[in-house]
C-alpha cells in the first residue's frame, strides 16, 4: 500500500510540473490571446464596449472549443491533469470560468433538467445589478421567466422600493442569445427537457453596488444585499478592527463614512459606534444633519437619540 500511495504522489507531482508547461502554453496561445485583445481596451466606467463585444463573440460558439482544446487533450493523455478554471458547483448547476481579465468573466455552464424538475421553484429572483450576456449553446427546449423593476439609483430606499412584475416568458432554443440588465431585469430558467449548456459573459463595469431579491407571487422587496467587491472587504476590514478593539484606527472609519455608496457608510458607522462611540459621535451628528441619502439621515437621527444620552450619562459630573 505505501508504495503504491509513493507512486501516486509521483504521479501527480509529474502532472503538475507538466501541467505547468501546458497551462503557460494554453494562455500564450493564439485562442487565449485573442480573447484578452479582445476586452483589453475596455474603459472601467463604461460597460457599453464590452457588452457589444461580448455579443459578437458569442454569436458563435467555435472559439469556446478552440479554447478549450489543448486542455482537453492534456486531460486524455493524464488523467492527473488539473485545467486552471475556477470551477463553482451547487445541486443544480456546475460552472467553469473559461477567461477572466478587468473588464469581463466569461463561464460556461451546465443546469441539469432532472433537478430542475425535482426541485420547487423558487419563490423569489435576484436582480444581480449586472449587466450579461449569455449564448444558450443547448437550450434543451428551456422556458426563461422574466421580471423586470425600476434600477436602484443614488436615492434608493429599501421601504420604497417599487415590485417587479413579471414579463412575457421565452421559449429557448439552441444558439439564442440574450442580453440581460441586472439593474432591472431578472430571469429564472425552467421545464427543461435536457441539461442545458450555456456560455455566459458578465460585464465589470457599470455593476450596480446592490443586489436586491423579491418574491415571485406580489413581486415585493425582500432584501438587499451588497454586490460590491470593494465594499464588502471594506465591511469585513472594519469589523474585524472593530472586534480588535482598534481604537488607534478611528480615521479608516472617518474614511469609509464618507465613501461614495451610501449603505457602506451606514456600515462603517455601526462598526465606529461599536469600538468607540464618543470619537464616532461628531461624525455621526453631521450624518443625522447632512448625508447626502434620507435614509442614512433617518438612521443616523435616530442613533443619535439612544447614544447621546447613554455618553451624556457616562461622562463624570
Amino acid at each position: 500500500m505505501n508504495a503504491v500511495d509513493g507512486a501516486t504522489r509521483a504521479a501527480i507531482l509529474t502532472a503538475r510540473t507538466k501541467a505547468r508547461e501546458t497551462i503557460r502554453a494554453w494562455r500564450g496561445g493564439a485562442a487565449y490571446r485573442g480573447l484578452e485583445t479582445a476586452f483589453a481596451d475596455c474603459p472601467a466606467d463604461d460597460p457599453a464596449p464590452a457588452m457589444a463585444r461580448a455579443a459578437r463573440l458569442l454569436g458563435n460558439d467555435d472559439w469556446a472549443g478552440t479554447l478549450l482544446d489543448p486542455l482537453l487533450r492534456a486531460l486524455s493523455a493524464d488523467p492527473l491533469f488539473e485545467p486552471p478554471l475556477k470551477v463553482t458547483r451547487d445541486a443544480m448547476r456546475i460552472g467553469a470560468v473559461l477567461f477572466d481579465c478587468p473588464a469581463i468573466s466569461i463561464t460556461a455552464c451546465r443546469t441539469s433538467a432532472a433537478v430542475m424538475r425535482r426541485l420547487h421553484v423558487p419563490a423569489s429572483i435576484t436582480f444581480s445589478g449586472r449587466l450579461a450576456v449569455t449564448r444558450y449553446v443547448r437550450a434543451g427546449g428551456a422556458v426563461l421567466r422574466r421580471w423586470q423593476t425600476d434600477p436602484a439609483g443614488p436615492d434608493f430606499r429599501s421601504d420604497g422600493a417599487p415590485p417587479c412584475r413579471e414579463t412575457p416568458a421565452l421559449r429557448l432554443a439552441d444558439g439564442d442569445v440574450h442580453a440581460t440588465d441586472g439593474h432591472r431585469e431578472a430571469q429564472l430558467l425552467g421545464e427543461a427537457a435536457c441539461d442545458v449548456v450555456t456560455l455566459v459573459a458578465t460585464i465589470r463595469a457599470g455593476a450596480a453596488p446592490l443586489m436586491r431579491e423579491h418574491a415571485i407571487d406580489d413581486g415585493r422587496l425582500l432584501r438587499v444585499a451588497s454586490g460590491d467587491e470593494r465594499a464588502s472587504r471594506t465591511e469585513m476590514l472594519l469589523a474585524f478592527l472593530r472586534v480588535a478593539g482598534r481604537a488607534d484606527t478611528s480615521e479608516r472609519f472617518e474614511e469609509a463614512t464618507r465613501d461614495p455608496i451610501f449603505y457602506l457608510r451606514w456600515a462603517a458607522m455601526r462598526e465606529w459606534l461599536g469600538l468607540d462611540a464618543r470619537t464616532a459621535l461628531p461624525r455621526l451628528e453631521a450624518m443625522a444633519a447632512e448625508d447626502p441619502h434620507s435614509e442614512i439621515r433617518d438612521a443616523a437621527t435616530c442613533t443619535l437619540a439612544a447614544v447621546r444620552p447613554r455618553l451624556e450619562a457616562a461622562c463624570p459630573a
